[in-house]
């Protein structure tokens, strides 16, 4: 019997060892390419800040010129928030959310795809700004005019970046709208609200708030593009306009953003820490509301960002009483994680360290937090390396160590199998001391008034030593991260990694439940979940059996 030519070559094509991830729409497969192609554009964002450090290192550097210093900051800024954080946390949700709610797949899987192929557009378009002519954008992450306009940033980089950004919003938006359709409609029997794993609830949140907060960004971009190429003026104030506005517009998202890159990295850290103390978590229902309640607030304190631009005091009181109120829910997340390692059976693995160390350095992050947002303290000390301190001790020493434990913890359900224990330990230690290193000195570096975006400064003072001990502490990070490459390549190019079984860490959550890496389908059934810890209801019932 003849066969026709369609139902051969097009099947054939489409399992290609690389075709076959170029039109898949598996969402295991769209979240390893997430997560790998996030992890490329960190070594972008780790080359850039290596750079500026350099800078930086010794008083009167000439490594960079004033121009090109901005040109990097500009770059390692945008890369590490828009191509790193926020899309390697919806790779994780892309390969967790069905397994952990006994899904197929996503509820668009089409969707689904096109939210990754615009991610990477994005990023090509941001990195092709590097070749405009006139120059890369070099007005800062935040873009602020007149930084970011025609007489600051002359030429087609500052639209590329806007062009960049504007694509990435909608990789973005069509992900997080996927997301909360399948949540809502495709959970597995049993699986109530209250019953959902905890990482779900971060989802859910964070998807709201891109929802909200992108649109806020989408529309700050377009009056910028316009005030550069269509002759308005909504942010020139020679003309009528007002930079304060585009102040307001970007904060709007900018602070939900902030919860958008830790929120799903709280949930990572609400599942790893049970699984290590080998006891339920604490407070199930106090972590899940006080992720709701964080995501409420973040919405409410974007003006503490403007303390400096002249709100009259009543607002600024509001602004700041506000930022305090959101450190309730979130010191409910820590207790209750501490609680839950209190007088456990804990595992120190690989895994457990990072979920420690995000912890500890969170926590930091977090009180320097509470001093920023006296707006009497924050007079003082904003736009300097204070502020450059306390924001990557929340979202490095926050969300890139979450995002490393959640790397080691699911990487054996991901690939099949498991990460160097030995080399992970290195990995963690030398991060955490190079990381502390970095970016404690900019403390008392902000306290003696460095301003940020400084590209050189003069002999004298203690400038000289904590900039010092700055730089060598990011290159024993540098260190830390060839290690983890090492791990990777020993595990899974050379596959010396040791073969991981369908629950190599008595795990908890239904992703457990199927094997390693998982079949296209994901189950070939799924119990029917009875508490917010299926798999332990389902050993003990198989205990009672047998």
């Amino acid at each position: 019997m003849a066969v026709r030519s369609d139902a051969v070559y097009p099947a054939t094509w489409k399992s290609g060892r690389v075709a076959s991830w170029l039109v898949t729409l598996d969402h295991k497969r769209i979240g390893i390419m997430y997560i790998c192609t996030a992890l490329v554009f960190f070594c972008g964002g780790g080359i850039a800040a290596l750079l500026m450090r350099a800078q930086l290192a010794t008083p009167n550097e000439t490594l960079l010129t004033k121009n090109s210093y901005n040109e990097v900051m500009t770059f390692h800024g945008t890369t590490m928030i828009f191509l790193v954080v926020v899309p390697i946390l919806a790779g994780f949700a892309n390969f967790l959310v069905p397994l952990m709610i006994g899904a197929r797949d996503m509820a668009f899987p089409r969707l689904n795809a096109f939210s990754y192929w615009m991610f990477l557009l994005g990023g090509i378009v941001l990195y092709g700004a590097w070749f405009a002519s006139g120059g890369a954008p070099r007005a800062g992450w935040w873009s602020y005019p007149p930084l970011s306009e025609n007489q600051f940033s002359p030429g087609h980089g500052q639209d590329y970046w806007i062009l960049a950004l504007h694509i990435l919003t909608i990789s973005s938006l069509t992900g997080a709208i996927n997301f909360l359709v399948t949540i809502i409609n495709m959970r597995a029997r049993g699986m109530t609200w209250m019953r959902m794993p905890l990482f779900i609830w971060a989802i859910i949140t964070y998807s709201v708030l891109l929802v909200v907060a992108l649109p806020a960004l989408s529309a700050g971009l377009t009056m910028l593009l316009l005030d550069r190429r269509g002759l308005t003026h909504f942010f020139l104030p020679a003309q009528g306009g007002s930079q304060v506005l585009y102040q307001h517009v970007f904060w709007f998202f900018g602070h939900p953003e902030v919860y958008i890159m830790v929120l799903p990295v709280f949930g990572m850290i609400s599942e790893i820490l049970p699984v290590f103390s080998r006891k339920p978590i604490f407070g199930y229902k106090a972590i899940a509301f006080s992720t709701l309640a964080i995501a409420f607030f973040s919405l409410l304190v974007w003006a503490h960002h403007m303390f400096t631009t002249g709100l009259p005091v009543g607002l600024d009181s509001f602004f700041m009483i506000s930022s305090m109120v959101i450190a309730v829910p979130t010191g409910i997340k820590i207790f209750n994680w501490i609680a839950t390692m209190w007088r456990g059976n804990l595992i120190f693995d690989t895994p457990l360290l990072w979920a420690v160390g995000f912890i500890a350095l969170f926590t930091m992050g977090g009180l320097s937090g509470i001093f920023l947002a006296a707006f009497p303290i924050d007079w003082q000390v904003n736009d300097t390396y204070y502020v450059v301190a306390h924001f990557h001790y929340v979202l490095f020493g926050g969300s890139m160590f979450g995002v490393f434990g959640g790397l080691y913890y699911w990487w054996p359900k991901m690939f099949g199998r498991l990460l160097d224990e030995r080399l992970g330990k290195w990995h963690f230690w030398l991060t955490l001391v190079g990381f502390n290193l970095t970016f404690l000195p900019q403390h008392m570096l902000g306290l003696l008034g460095m301003p940020r975006r400084i590209y050189t400064y003069s002999h004298g003072g203690l400038w000289e030593t904590y900039n010092l001990i700055s730089t060598i502490g990011s290159g024993i990070m540098l260190i830390g991260m060839l290690v983890f490459a090492a791990n990777i390549y020993r595990t899974q190019i050379l596959r010396l990694g040791k073969r991981a079984p369908n629950d190599p860490w008595v795990g908890d959550t239904l992703e457990w439940y199927t094997t390693s890496p998982p079949p296209p389908e994901n189950f070939d059934t799924v119990p029917y979940v009875t508490s917010a810890r299926p798999l332990r209801d389902l050993r003990r019932h198989l205990a009672e059996e047998t």
